[in-house]
């Protein structure tokens, strides 16, 4: 019986500037945002949860309670003649410390 002997793959390190691609600002993600301290990210498809909480303590100097992700998938889109779909994404909500918050205004 032969061993698989390949090493895996090391992961790809990001810096915390490449997890986080934008915040989202929206009507919802700002009343999450007063009442249960709960933000809301675009992130890299690639980066884990452990990766956010990282890059969001670094980046904004904050404590990071809870991070909750979800991959969003690209919907269906037409002009005339053509098919296609916008690009899939991943979301974060990032759930902070009480005596912490990000301003984004």
């Amino acid at each position: 019986m032969a061993q698989d002997t390949t090493k895996p793959k090391p992961k790809l390190e990001l810096a915390p500037y490449q997890i986080i691609v934008r915040p989202l600002v929206t009507e919802k993600g700002t009343h999450k945002a007063t009442r249960c301290n709960a933000y809301a990210f675009e992130v890299n498809r690639m980066a884990g949860k452990d990766d956010v909480r990282r890059a969001i303590e670094a980046l904004f100097d904050v404590k990071v309670v809870a991070v909750r992700t979800q991959n969003r998938h690209g919907k269906p889109r037409r002009s005339r003649n053509t098919q296609g779909a916008t690009k899939c994404w991943k979301k974060a909500i990032v759930t902070l410390d009480p005596e912490h918050r990000i301003d984004f205004f």
